[in-house]
């Protein structure tokens, strides 16, 4: 993909310059927006990246002249800034930017953000094409093939803003025209459950989306990322002087953002407990006070919310609120794990085969037999999330024609761990048994086993480095220390590291 980065500080621009092209992104860069804006003009840019505050033109001002030129609203626009100028991102969301980023860039962050705007800009390229063929085909079809194409037409603008979509086995089915129904009715509180990786989010954007007749934005929050205190600040917005360090002016809250759009709480779960009950009143009432405030704000807001636990179960121990968990569920989706619909797993497969081979500019167009053998003896702990990782990971390190299962090492090192009896598990979540074991014949990838077991454990605690720490029984410095150390034997040395 074509990067266009804006950076007046040589040394940050560099950095993530550099990042970039290891992600396999070609990168233009400027120190100046008013040079890059006249490149702009003349080449082809998906994603520009710029600074917010810069001598002359600033980020703002650039985002405002891509906008103006014909086709720039096709341009996904991303803005860095600091700490203490989140008044001029959330005015920058306003107008048009696709996202923002705080400095010093982090690299997750930032290879997150460039993988959602890779799948963004392609879907939309594919969106156009199908819907030409769809324009085409209506004219000559039979009845018969009319109603299949209206039934993959609507499937298709259902996808608007969320990435590949496949919806192929009749749970599945059922889930998207439940969706469908929740979208009709923004009055009503949405719950959806389902493991880590079943794709809670994508149905969560479906029922903002619809049909492609969304209205207002679709505001996430990850419920696990904040502390009480922030958590309020960032939701609701305070008013000046609420707090020490507050800015003068205050400043409005995520509530504020989503205007008459869908509030998306995920991990719902790390809610704490002190906010669920003034988000119950929230939803209830359709208004709320800011942090300090004194006037009541009203709100016409869709609140959808995740889970990958048993919230019925936390309700029970006492963690979490029965009069949210009655009212959130309400409008009620349960997402079954992967293994449970095998009829996804091969189609699924070959949308992201499809999909990656075309961005990383390689040949494979189909998946072997034995390949496909394969993935079905897994189980695919990770869900969709884990099975679009492995062949992503397959289509970066190999170039063929057809998916092969040696292209698939990642399956097989989990599978001969699990046939071979090298820390055999006994059941899954039971304790692995570290004094009785058995090495494999052929070699036994020490440094793999140890990167994979990092990756795991922090995906069991979705993310979070302290609790992953603490599993693992390590220091949080140790902990960078082995990200950093996997991270730069996988693609060379990121510039940042993620800090707490």
């Amino acid at each position: 993909m074509n990067i266009l980065l804006v950076d007046d500080d040589s040394n940050s621009r560099v950095s993530v310059g550099r990042f970039l092209r290891q992600l396999g992104h070609n990168v233009t860069e400027f120190n100046d927006a008013e040079d890059a804006l006249g490149a702009y003009a003349k080449n082809d840019y998906p994603m520009v990246l710029s600074d917010i505050k810069m001598p002359g033109m600033s980020g703002i001002e650039l985002l405002k002249a891509i906008q103006s030129l014909p086709g720039g609203w096709l341009t996904d626009v991303v803005l860095l800034t600091g700490y203490g100028d989140m008044q001029s991102s959330i005015e920058a969301l306003r107008i048009g930017a696709f996202d923002y980023l705080l400095k010093p860039v982090n690299a997750e962050e930032l290879a997150s953000i460039t993988e959602k705007i890779a799948e963004h800009q392609y879907l939309r390229r594919d969106n156009k094409r199908l819907k030409e063929y769809f324009d085409e085909a209506v004219v000559a079809a039979t009845r018969e093939t009319q109603q299949e194409l209206n039934r993959l037409k609507k499937t298709m603008l259902k996808s608007v803003g969320l990435g590949n979509i496949g919806i192929f086995c009749d749970d599945m089915k059922k889930i998207a025209g439940l969706a469908a129904k929740y979208h009709a009715d923004r009055s009503l509180p949405v719950l959806i459950e389902g493991e880590t990786g079943t794709g809670k989010e994508i149905v969560a954007r479906l029922i903002h989306f619809g049909n492609g007749d969304g209205v207002g934005p679709f505001v996430d929050i990850n419920c696990a990322t904040f502390n009480l205190n922030l958590f309020e600040s960032e939701l609701f917005g305070y008013d000046p002087g609420a707090f020490t360090g507050s800015l003068r002016k205050g400043q409005k809250g995520k509530l504020d953002m989503a205007g008459e759009g869908t509030i998306f709480l995920d991990e719902l779960e790390e809610l704490p407990f002190g906010l669920q009950g003034k988000l119950l009143r929230v939803i209830q009432d359709k208004e709320f006070y800011r942090v300090g405030g004194l006037q009541k704000v009203k709100v016409d807001v869709r609140f959808i919310c995740a889970t990958n636990v048993n919230l019925a179960k936390r309700v029970e121990e006492g963690h979490f609120r029965k009069d949210l968990y009655f009212r959130l569920k309400v409008g009620h989706i349960i997402i079954p794990p992967l293994r449970e619909r095998t009829q996804d797993l091969l189609p699924l497969a070959k949308i992201f085969l499809t999909d990656f081979a075309h961005r990383k500019r390689k040949r494979f167009r189909s998946i072997s037999d034995a390949a496909a053998d394969l993935m079905l003896s897994h189980q695919w702990p990770g869900n969709v999330r884990e099975l679009r990782n492995a062949v992503e990971w397959a289509v970066s390190m190999h170039d063929d024609i057809e998916l092969k299962p040696e292209h698939l090492e990642i399956i097989e090192v989990v599978n001969r761990i699990k046939n071979d009896g090298l820390c055999g598990t006994g059941g899954e979540g039971a304790p692995i048994d570290c004094s009785h074991f058995v090495l494999p014949a052929q070699g036994l990838p020490i440094e793999d086993y140890c990167n994979n077991i990092v990756r795991k454990a922090l995906e069991m605690h979705h993310g979070n480095k302290v609790k992953t720490a603490d599993y693992l029984g390590v220091s949080r410095q140790t902990l960078y220390t082995m990200l950093k150390r996997s991270n730069a034997g996988n693609k060379g040395e990121h510039p940042e590291i993620a800090k707490e």
